[in-house]
């Protein structure tokens, strides 16, 4: 632990990152896409959650081969940080040039997805008891998150006096965000690369050597799972806004926060429930609660009825705590501690890499489909686009249930705030691939 500033103020500073960290991703992520329809762009929204699981396989092997190696964390973290918000600043002035805003919103995700792994490697690199002081100092992500939600709708849009998802504001707000956090970066405790010197190899970083230890048909099936359900995932993250558009909402990225207050409510039951139903049946429980999700918003479409539109984001919370979280924990205890780290790097490349980069071009596809060159989806086409990852999800369940049998212990699990891995002592962050919010 770095003894130059005490123990108070290395964990103010650490919350201080974590709640910038998760408010820029937090502005742009749940605005996009009614920003970019209003400019014409509705066909192409699903863009932008494409580029953002290519930069989740790309970052692991940035911090394998070149962060985790030559530069203090603090500083690449920082640099990342001002060269991302200068692109996103810049992204809305190419607006009408699609191709070329597309390209800078990959740039800038190249610049953000690698500064999730480094945020977790500073703040461990300090905590003296990872395990008790990291989640209180993760939870501020998820309160930033939130906090971008809620200034959005009720700050900036009275301010502006239009509804702000609708504008470039929440991508400034990024931008500005990214820029005010990658200067305060080079205030944060020195953290000098973990891995210098020491010998690269490309099947390690991949998660190859840990998918070979772990090889069994429920392993198989759980990451055949996971991979499978990030395609209604990408469609909750890229459509949901556009339906609460559409359903007269006006503080969308408020009520889409919804879902991040239920993780944080649920992330407290989890520990109970996990003991009582085990990993399968905490991982079916979040299947289910995914069904039921995309089924309310299918139901309350057509009358635009309003509980169950929120219901349907408040059950985000069991969607993503019950499976994703859950799964951290599976394949945690599936592990030995030489594949450890590999194993939840490989897990993240898997669904928020792979599962999310087909995920939203599947969705894409399906709801341009429905779209037909129109520039807005009538809310009973809504009820339609709503049902296929309803069923898709429902299938995945039944083969789940039916195909999974593995049994891990169930004493002793360590839950942490927003999907980051279990047992954090054990596994340094840039080793597990990248932490996300859901």
């Amino acid at each position: 632990m770095n003894g130059t500033a005490p123990p108070t103020a290395v964990k103010a500073r650490l919350s201080a990152m974590m709640f910038l960290e998760f408010f820029v991703w937090g502005a742009w992520y749940t605005t996009v896409a009614v920003y970019m329809a209003a400019e014409g762009l509705g066909d192409l929204t699903h863009w932008p959650y494409t580029v953002n699981p290519v930069a989740a396989i790309v970052a692991p092997f940035f911090l394998g081969l070149v962060a985790d190696r030559y530069f203090a964390a603090q500083k690449v973290f920082g640099v990342l940080h001002l060269v991302g918000g200068a692109l996103m600043l810049l992204a809305p002035s190419l607006i009408q040039n699609p191709t070329l805003f597309i390209l800078v919103l990959l740039g800038y995700n190249l610049c953000y997805m690698p500064t999730l792994g480094l945020s977790n490697t500073i703040a461990f690199e300090q905590l003296e008891d990872q395990e008790k002081e990291f989640p209180i100092i993760r939870v501020f992500g998820t309160v930033g998150w939130i906090v971008a939600g809620l200034a959005i709708s009720f700050i900036l849009s009275p301010v502006l006096g239009v509804t702000a998802e609708a504008t470039a504001w929440p991508l400034y707000l990024t931008g500005i965000g990214s820029l005010v956090l990658g200067v305060f970066s080079f205030t944060l405790p020195d953290t000098p690369p973990a891995a210098a010197g020491q010998p690269v190899s490309v099947r390690s970083i991949a998660g190859v050597d840990a998918f070979k230890q772990l090889g069994s048909r429920s392993f198989y099936v759980f990451l055949g799972a996971a991979l499978l359900l990030c395609i209604p995932l990408a469609a909750y993250y890229n459509f949901t806004q556009l339906f609460l558009e559409a359903t007269g909402f006006e503080n969308i990225a408020a009520t889409q926060s919804l879902g991040q207050v239920s993780e944080v409510l649920f992330m407290l039951l989890m520990p109970l429930l996990f003991v009582r139903w085990g990993v399968k049946w905490m991982l079916a429980a979040g299947m289910v609660a995914w069904v039921v999700r995309y089924a309310l918003f299918a139901l309350a479409a057509p009358e635009s009825v309003t509980w169950m539109i929120v219901g349907g984001i408040a059950l985000h919370g069991i969607c993503y705590d019950f499976f994703f979280v859950t799964g951290q924990i599976y394949v945690e205890k599936k592990s030995t501690p030489a594949v450890r780290g590999q194993a939840q790097g490989l897990f993240v490349l898997v669904t928020y890499g792979v599962g999310m980069l087909i995920g939203a071009q599947v969705a894409g596809a399906v709801y341009n489909g429905f779209l037909s060159g129109r520039e807005v989806l009538p809310l009973a086409e809504w009820t339609q686009f709503w049902w296929i990852p309803a069923g898709f999800a429902a299938i995945v369940l039944v083969l789940f249930v039916a195909f999974f049998h593995d049994r891990v212990d169930r004493s002793a699990v360590t839950v942490t705030p927003e999907g980051d891995a279990p047992d954090a002592s054990l596994t340094p962050a840039s080793e597990a691939g990248v932490p996300v919010v859901s």
